[in-house]
């Protein structure tokens, strides 16, 4: 479907792509991954032709239709409904015509295809997409200029999704993104009917939703088939035979030298120091391995421990204006070392909670307790933004311990991952990880007993993310979380909290249970929508005798108990997907169990179809 072929690109005289090649078959879905830096970005505009390649092609079947999220965030007028359809050029344009056209054989030609795209379910597939990204049934209906730039994006990604290209290219899809749209997402990419390549950053989302993963390292692009995990553990295994390989050359080489310096000069033997040396010359050196070794974040202990609880809320509530609460009714304990992750779609009140925590918000009622001298530790994205670009990481620590001398501020820095280089940079030439590495030091500077991380990964790589993973582990505080990383929750959370229907409770269950939670939902959503779809286009109701309401109720079963083995068996096969080691050693299997578990939701939304139809018999 998309070949690569010796492709080489510089940018401002650095080599990025150095004659990388590959080719992605049809159908496959692939994860892009490589540091940060090394032009995976680079890679896609060079794919869609907004740069110009220096040397080399990219190649697609003809009328290959490829498609990736607009960079433009829409903000007009139009409702997110009629954004998210305009995102179909081909519908847009055969609707358009379809309106105008007089010729016959033209009239039937725009209807068949028209059929062919499915274009009588087009608003409905629009709203489920819509739905499962995080908009409500009324702000699909409003317009994208009352959303914020984040909600914007989500909008791009919507349309860009309901297109459905030959292949689609996705760069980061889930940075503006909560936790339950990257569940959604995940789910929506394993059904993807067409190629996906997708550059990320998130664990999870690489283990469950690609079956190849593309590495660009070097200049140089490696295609490797099975999920991140799977991955890894070939990187590793070629590593170490590298390392072998190398170690075997040098052994060969200090032998066949010592051979030469010992005869080059001897009569007898000059001949065969002469063809040693040829055969040195032709020993082709195998390439040092170069660890790109990621600096460790650093989150110091609390110095003196506080009794528990840290914080206690009782009837809580808390808002930003006036007798207009948007959490309410919070009865809750944080003590010393809870780890708790936030869970709840954007909008519900996450950010707002962590505000009362870190004193940013006051009580509107109720009663919040915790020590005087209880210290917060507070990181958010949005921070990022806030950063003076014509400071550097030394003057804010110069702020942060203005009696210190010059090399103890230094070292601090470097402990913190600011080598001299970086620490006297200014802040508008680091990069965004290297701004998230900053915040981090500043929120946990003086050794906080609670850190609150809000969306701490979105401008990390995942050995940072690792780095970041390992640092939350060390720290003996306790953590609140609010992250779309599922891997980041798993790895260093004991705790689940709530935030839905304007309030916080503890969630009963794991991480597994709120996916199901989160898809169950979007699956009524899909239901009420097409139910109210098929009410829209029905014909009039036949003049003769209705069913009873028990053959409707027999048939309702029947759609019920087929609905049910589909699910499960779609459950089967996503516990075997997520085995990473069958896609190593059973590639065929996976690939099979892919394409069977795709047809399988063919079919279970087929009979969500059925079901709603007999429901409105």
């Amino acid at each position: 479907m998309l070949h690569i072929n010796g492709l080489t690109f510089r940018i401002g005289g650095r080599l990025l792509l150095d004659e990388a090649s590959v080719a992605i078959p049809e159908g496959h879905k692939v994860g892009i991954v490589g540091r940060n830096g090394v032009g995976k970005s680079t890679l896609f505009r060079l794919i869609l032709g907004d740069l110009q390649l220096e040397s080399g092609s990219v190649t697609l079947p003809r009328n290959a239709r490829i498609g990736t999220v607009a960079q433009e965030a829409p903000g007009g007028p139009e409702s997110l409904l009629e954004t998210v359809m305009a995102g179909d050029q081909e519908l847009a344009s055969l609707t358009a015509e379809a309106e105008t056209a007089t010729d016959p054989h033209r009239i039937a030609d725009i209807q068949m295809r028209l059929a062919d795209i499915e274009a009588h379910s087009a608003l409905s597939r629009a709203a489920t997409i819509l739905s499962g990204l995080g908009f409500s049934d009324e702000t699909q209906a409003g317009p994208c200029s009352a959303l914020s730039g984040g909600w914007r994006m989500r909008v791009a990604l919507a349309a860009a999704l309901f297109a459905r290209p030959d292949v689609l290219l996705l760069d980061e899809p889930t940075n503006y993104l909560d936790l339950e749209g990257t569940i959604w997402l995940n789910s929506f990419i394993r059904d993807y009917p067409h190629t996906i390549v997708m550059i990320s950053h998130d664990r999870d989302l690489l283990n469950e939703a690609v079956g190849y993963i593309l590495h660009l390292d070097n200049g140089k692009l490696t295609l490797y088939q099975g999920n991140y995990d799977s991955f890894e553990r070939q990187r590793r295994e070629k590593q170490a035979l590298t390392v072998k390989l190398k170690k075997k050359q040098e052994d060969q080489r200090k032998h066949m030298m010592e051979f030469v310096d010992r005869f080059r000069y001897k009569a007898s033997k000059a001949r065969q120091a002469q063809s040693r040396l040829k055969a040195l010359s032709k020993l082709e050196p195998i390439a040092e391995l170069i660890e790109n070794r990621v600096a460790p974040f650093l989150f110091p202990n609390p110095e003196k421990a506080i009794a528990p609880p840290l914080v206690k809320w009782d009837k809580v509530s808390v808002g930003y204006a006036e007798n207009k609460p948007v959490l309410k009714n919070i009865t809750l304990r944080l003590d010393t070392e809870d780890r708790i992750a936030l869970l709840g779609s954007n909008g519900n009140g996450k950010s707002t909670f962590a505000k009362l925590l870190c004193g940013k918000l006051e009580p509107m009622s109720g009663e919040m307790k915790s020590p005087a001298r209880l210290t917060v530790g507070y990181f958010a994205q949005h921070q990022l933004d806030e950063v003076s670009p014509d400071r550097t990481p030394y003057s804010y620590f110069s702020e942060l311990m203005p009696d210190a001398p010059e090399s103890k501020r230094r070292a601090k820095l470097g402990a913190y991952g600011f080598g001299a280089a970086l620490a006297d940079s200014r802040c508008d030439h680091l990069s965004g990880g290297e701004k998230a590495r900053l915040l981090f030091a500043l929120a946990s500077f003086h050794a906080p007993h609670i850190l609150v991380l809000d969306e701490p990964t979105n401008h990390l790589d995942v050995d940072s993310r690792e780095a970041l993973i390992m640092a939350i582990n060390d720290y003996e505080g306790a953590v609140i979380l609010i992250s779309h990383d599922r891997h980041i929750i798993e790895t260093c959370v004991d705790h689940l909290w709530l935030v839905n229907d304007g309030t916080v409770k503890p969630f009963d269950g794991d991480m597994d249970d709120y996916t199901r939670l989160v898809l169950e939902k979007s699956r009524q959503g899909r239901r009420s929508e097409r139910m109210a779809s098929l009410k829209a286009s029905a014909p009039p109701p036949p003049s003769g005798p209705r069913p009873s309401a028990a053959v409707t109720q027999k048939t309702l079963l029947k759609l019920d108990q087929k609905m049910n083995e589909i699910r499960d068996k779609i459950t089967i096969l996503d516990r075997a997907l997520s085995d990473t080691s069958l896609y190593s050693e059973e590639p065929k299997k996976a690939a099979d169990f892919t394409r069977l578990r795709s047809k399988l939701s063919s079919e279970l939304e087929d009979l969500e179809t059925q079901w709603l139809e007999a429901y409105d018999a």
